[in-house]
């Protein structure tokens, strides 16, 4: 079924072909005609997937159809969500798709004055994506009414649990004392989840689950290679110099760890910006700006951030640091690969690292291909980075590239 076909607004439709949405994503073929039709929505999606506008598309075509004018009458939807990033992010997939209707978005987070804030409220919108501090702090100021609600949309779910929001997300289910439409979507599935989604959606919700055999993406080629803590420094800067026109993004564990590898990245003349909690938000969405553009092509970013990055044509993720929370990989790696697009993630793990590594292979139900690293190549690499020949050097990436190969006359075998 393609997108012309869906009994959606002529304008919304517009926008999505301009965007280049055909064909719905599996999560959008599921999820679309329930939430169309009123129902609660408890869905589970692996990131990448789509399904930020899965729940967009019916939320804006429903509030167009109601609206007889561009003027609102307070806000329909919130969209609570765990982090800054991705406020912003949903946010711009709303106006994109909300684009020519009748439909006024806003995305509200902290970290700036909420005078400007406050004033675009009062202008009236329509669809609330928000942030739990900010949002919190302007209801009690009594800037954000709630009684028009009819749709609360919890997304990234388990990231909120894990940032101990779960009493916000009750909190606001108790304030919205009329009827509404409760829709649940996370990317990764837990007890702890379950138990909170069964308490937040209707006995009778519509339960969707896009959870394939393989968690992370199949348009993702992953793999990992093994690196003392002190010389992943000397192969991230080869790698980088061996792709000097893709985007790639690089995932550190602390700030701290950011602002180093950026230092060490300017040693060696490789440009680098970092996102992460201790920033300014003003200079937050400049290091996105620029990176989306590809002014900037290299971001050192941190868990925090990840989820909240959805940048078209990231070509490569590294895990410079192997991630504590096993579900993290899968957000990590998922920046890049996504919709119909393919990606590579290379996770560089130390020796203290490997009981970590082993948590997220079994996370996954299999073992990461392996990236040999030959000892002549190693040693040259962290004791002459900038002089490394041709022919000795590269064995890293020698090796990646061996590994691609084979990888594709797999799936090339496979169709056959």
């Amino acid at each position: 079924m393609l997108f012309n076909q869906y009994h959606i607004s002529d304008d919304i439709k517009k926008n999505l072909a301009r965007l280049g949405f055909k064909r719905p994503t599996d999560i959008q073929f599921k999820a679309i005609p329930s939430i169309m039709n009123g129902e609660d929505v408890l869905a589970i999606a692996q990131t990448g997937t789509g399904k930020t506008a899965a729940f967009a598309i019916p939320v804006v075509d429903k509030i167009h159809r109601f609206k007889t004018s561009k003027r609102s009458y307070g806000i329909k939807c919130i969209v609570m969500v765990p982090t800054r990033e991705l406020a912003l992010q949903i946010g711009t997939v709303f106006k994109d798709i909300a684009v020519h209707t009748r439909v006024k978005v806003f995305a509200l987070h902290g970290g700036v004055d909420q005078d400007n804030q406050i004033a675009k409220l009062q202008d009236g919108i329509d669809v609330l994506i928000a942030t739990p501090g900010r949002m919190f702090d302007l209801i009690h100021q009594q800037e954000i009414r709630l009684d028009g609600v009819s749709t609360l949309v919890l997304d990234e779910a388990d990231h909120m649990l894990d940032l101990g929001f779960i009493e916000d997300i009750k909190t606001i289910k108790k304030m919205l004392k009329n009827r509404h439409q409760t829709l649940f979507f996370s990317a990764t599935i837990s007890d702890s989840i379950k138990k909170l989604a069964y308490s937040q959606v209707k006995s009778a919700a519509i339960r969707i689950q896009v959870s394939p055999k393989d968690r992370v993406s199949k348009n993702i080629m992953h793999a990992v290679a093994f690196v003392a803590m002190d010389d992943k420094r000397f192969f991230l800067a080869r790698f980088i110099q061996d792709h000097p026109k893709e985007k790639i993004i690089v995932f550190v564990r602390t700030r701290i760890r950011a602002e180093r590898v950026v230092k060490a990245m300017a040693r060696v003349d490789i440009a680098t910006e970092s996102i992460h909690g201790d920033k300014e938000q003003v200079a937050r969405e400049k290091t996105m700006q620029r990176f989306h553009t590809g002014d900037c092509r290299i971001l050192i970013a941190t868990d925090v951030s990840a989820r909240g990055i959805d940048v078209p044509n990231i070509a490569y993720v590294i895990n410079y640091d192997i991630p504590e929370k096993t579900e993290n990989y899968i957000h990590r790696v998922g920046r890049t690969g996504r919709g119909v697009n393919k990606g590579e993630a290379v996770s560089l793990c130390s020796e203290e690292e490997k009981p970590l590594l082993q948590a997220i292979e079994s996370f996954l139900g299999r073992a990461i291909h392996v990236i040999t690293v030959g000892e002549k190549g190693a040693h040259e690499i962290i004791n002459e980075p900038k002089n490394i020949s041709i022919d000795d050097l590269k064995e890293l990436v020698q090796a990646h590239d061996l590994w691609l190969e084979s990888q594709r006359k797999k799936k090339k075998k496979n169709r056959h």
